[in-house]
């Protein structure tokens, strides 16, 4: 429902500076169209670029009511949820703030799962043509995959991670803005409420019912894959991983969108998964050839007869906490470790790492 061209107001209450707001934030980094303010009453008039280290020029304000001067097509114009809260339930403390969006005129997008659709306080001040778009919903008439994905003649990318939160929606999204400066043709598949906002589509992974999740997630690699050739690049976005014990989005990925090559994403020295310090990470090789069997199974035997196996191609190496020199160091060291090519695409742009990808299918 949120076009991709659509101007947002990025709604970020106390989330600017932390990691409540890394849906916002990432919107911020890498959406194309308009952001017309962030609302932040705890960083009021700072500097975005000073507070996020992001480099667009976005004024930070205190209410929704102080950016109603800066919208000239409230029709046209989304305020976004970016606070990616723990349980996903709705802050109190914007509640008013959504409520004058809607009396504005303007529409609302959210990936909470608190509803905000089913709010009475809310819906009753929908304006005509306006909406509010829940998209943590379960799409309707979800097939049970059947690793159709695999009849697709081009490629398909799917980012997996060492652990959650490591930088696999970032990876992909670097990747698709380096093949769309050297005009080849990369689509983006979200499957996460950043991902599906910046995107306007895509399918939220953690709210379909396991036995769907598979087809929700080849449903959507089919319909971003519509009219594409040989040289089109589907870049899905990552979720969870195998080694998190509270992870289960992985397997659904990889059986849905039918991988053609795989990209591993992985933070710079770390050894346990972060919020469990007592389970430890497999070395990469080991984590590798896990991926890669699992990988290799469920696969149609079209696929089988047309290409090998899906490989990790290379790894998305997530250095953002460490200086130039130290990034430079763990990046040398992961290929050397693993025989792949490494590189962080946030930090150097995914243009390196995309000339290691973009390579025929059977290759």
């Amino acid at each position: 429902m949120l076009r991709a061209d659509a101007p947002v107001v990025v709604l970020l209450h106390h989330g600017l500076d932390n990691l409540r707001g890394k849906t916002g934030l990432t919107l911020l980094r890498y959406r194309r169209a308009p952001v017309l303010a962030v609302i932040d009453p705890a960083q009021a008039g700072s500097s975005l670029q000073a507070v996020t280290g992001i480099a667009r020029e976005v004024p930070v304000l205190a209410s929704l009511e102080q950016a109603l001067p800066l919208i000239a097509d409230p029709a046209a114009t989304v305020a976004v949820v970016g606070l990616a809260p723990s349980g996903g339930r709705l802050p109190e403390a914007m509640h008013a703030d959504l409520e004058a969006a809607l009396r504005a005129g303007l529409s609302v997008a959210s990936g909470l799962h608190t509803r905000l659709g089913e709010d009475p306080r809310l819906a009753a001040l929908v304006q005509r043509g306006r909406w509010i778009w829940d998209l943590r919903r379960e799409p309707p008439d979800l097939p049970v995959a059947s690793g159709r994905a695999a009849s697709l003649s081009g490629r398909r990318l799917l980012a997996v991670g060492s652990d959650m939160s490591v930088g696999k929606m970032s990876a992909c999204l670097e990747l698709q803005a380096a093949a769309e400066a050297l005009g080849l043709d990369a689509r983006f598949v979200g499957t996460g409420q950043a991902g599906i906002l910046i995107a306007g589509s895509g399918v939220p992974l953690d709210a379909v019912r396991v036995d769907y999740a598979a087809g929700a997630v080849e449903q959507a690699v089919l319909a971003s894959a519509a009219g594409a050739g040989k040289e089109t690049l589907v870049l899905v976005e990552g979720q969870g991983s195998f080694c998190h014990p509270g992870s289960t989005a992985t397997l659904p990925l990889l059986r849905g969108s039918q991988p053609t090559d795989l990209l591993l994403v992985h933070r710079a020295g770390q050894q346990a998964i972060r919020n469990l310090p007592q389970v430890p990470l497999p070395p990469l090789p080991q984590l590798i050839a896990t991926l890669e069997a699992m990988a290799a199974l469920a696969r149609p035997q079209e696929a089988m007869a047309r290409s090998a196996p899906p490989r990790v191609r290379a790894i998305a190496l997530n250095t953002g906490h460490l200086s130039a020199a130290a990034a430079a160091a763990a990046i040398a060291e992961t290929a050397a470790a693993t025989g792949l090519p490494c590189d962080d695409p946030v930090r150097h742009g995914g243009e390196a790492l995309l000339r290691e990808l973009w390579r025929p299918v059977s290759s």
